[in-house]
């Protein structure tokens, strides 16, 4: 079992970033220390409401030196909206600074402002996202590449910047509806479990994407991630209290931003906190965030947890005390749970 950590880099738009900046090393230093294994941190332009966010490709090169031998990653770029040359050759340069420790995590997005900035047609955004993909692993591996399509015109290039994992660092696909977990099985080497669904949900797609699996005729990854909002308290009293409004926020940007809308038919934001809460966040005591947590592990397969522990607004102390219950009492039990 590899637990990493999912940092937050969404902040209030009064935030000072430099400050913020400073008080995420502080979080990457204690996962750090005390043996997490891995670090990811999510993707958008042009936030809306009150929220602002550094771009997270300078954003991660900043923070790899801090980690240490931490896997970095990506979760997630959203892949259609970029040129498949600046991809490649931005996710190379991001490999070799990992020294090889790297994580290529890709996504669709849902947001309308965002396909409109780069000129990108909603309705074009799957078929460009599988041919930038394509190309870019042709980049990292081909010595000739011609390719005259939408995304790009090459005759016959050479790229020499190339990853250090060969023939490319894995490929996490994130995905929430049907047919996208269909497209992960496809065309990445392992689907990136979003936080937003209930446990029944994920449970029902891990079948669909076993199926589309088979199809591809490709085996089950040997590493399946799953990120999941936590926070370790002494109690769920707690937990929820220190969670409650940063949480419920951020999920109330996801409903105004349309995310559900890209979730299957039966998933809603639209609900108070304790029935958005219900079979989706993990929330409590050391011991109950363990049982919450049991399912992913022995029933649906999960062997990589990313915990996210922190959202705009919520203070660093909080946020630290949480890492150091989970990091003390949580992490050696789960390992234990998946010996």
């Amino acid at each position: 079992m590899k637990v990493g950590l999912f940092i937050n880099n969404q902040h209030h738009r009064d935030a000072d970033m430099v400050s913020a900046l400073g008080d995420q090393v502080t979080m990457v230093h204690h996962a750090r220390d005390r043996g997490w294994d891995s670090l990811f941190s999510g993707h958008h332009y042009l936030n809306e409401g009150n929220n602002k966010q550094l771009q997270i490709v300078p954003f991660i090169a900043r923070l790899i030196p801090e980690a240490g031998e931490m896997t970095t990653g990506l979760g997630i770029l959203l892949l259609n909206l970029h040129n498949p040359v600046y991809v490649a050759e931005t996710i190379a340069s991001l490999d070799i600074i990992a020294r090889g420790n790297f994580v290529f995590g890709i996504g669709l997005g849902y947001r309308e402002v965002e396909f409109d900035a780069f000129n990108v047609p909603k309705g074009k955004r799957v078929a460009r996202m599988v041919e930038c993909l394509e190309l870019v692993r042709r980049l990292w591996t081909e010595d000739s590449v011609t390719h005259h399509g939408e995304t790009c015109r090459l005759d016959a290039v050479r790229m020499n910047i190339r990853p250090v994992q060969r023939p490319s660092p894995p490929v996490w696909v994130a995905a929430n509806n049907d047919p996208a977990i269909r497209r992960a099985a496809r065309i990445g080497d392992t689907w990136m479990i979003n936080p937003h669904s209930t446990t029944a949900t994920i449970r029902r797609q891990l079948v669909l994407y076993r199926e589309a699996l088979g199809a591809a005729g490709k085996p089950f990854p040997n590493e399946l991630p799953c990120i999941k909002e936590v926070v370790c308290a002494r109690d769920r009293r707690t937990a929820i209290e220190m969670a409650g409004p940063w949480l419920l926020g951020k999920y109330r940007d996801y409903a105004k931003w349309g995310q559900d809308a890209a979730m299957p038919d039966d998933e809603s934001f639209d609900k108070d906190f304790d029935e958005l809460l219900a079979d989706r966040f993990i929330l409590g005591s050391p011991e109950e965030c363990l049982e919450q947590l049991r399912p992913y592990v022995e029933e649906i397969g999960v062997n990589h947890l990313l915990f996210r522990t922190h959202w705009a607004g919520m203070p660093l102390r909080d946020s630290l005390s949480s890492m150091r219950l989970i990091s003390d009492e949580l992490l050696p039990e789960l390992r234990k749970l998946s010996a």
